[in-house]
């Protein structure tokens, strides 16, 4: 039997310390933080889907995950529903740096315009909107 993909739940990111990254998350993107599980595991939440906080000096046995990862070694982007030019006055007003953008970038769907910038940890973030 063939089954498709219906969309991403979640994602395990590997971070050098959960709390500058869950509060960079909640202030900069608009996350909502979430505790669960076993040990307090800590998550960041939009829409339908999570990023789940791994420390970095988590092992195996605390985590059922692939090898870990780098903090610093994803490229993320998130579709957002304003323009560049507000997405820029918001990383300004976050004191985050801009890395580059607006620039014209091709996303799952189509055309999007694409502004850059680097998490706690040195993760690219790329923030879209369609339609920009």
């Amino acid at each position: 039997m063939r089954f498709a993909v219906d969309r991403l739940d979640h994602l395990v990111m590997t971070v050098k310390d959960v709390e500058i990254s869950a509060a960079w998350y909640q202030r900069v993107l608009g996350m909502e933080r979430a505790d669960f599980g076993p040990n307090s595991r800590t998550s960041v939440r939009f829409g339908g889907q999570k990023i789940n906080l791994r420390p970095v000096e988590a092992t195996q046995a605390d985590w059922f995950t692939g090898p870990s990862g780098a903090p610093g070694g994803q490229d993320l982007c998130f579709i957002v529903t304003t323009n560049a030019a507000q997405v820029i006055d918001h990383l300004h007003s976050c004191g985050v740096t801009i890395e580059v953008g607006p620039v014209s970038k091709e996303g799952a769907l189509g055309a999007i315009t694409s502004v850059y910038c680097r998490d706690p940890d040195g993760n690219l973030i790329e923030i879209a909107s369609y339609g920009d």
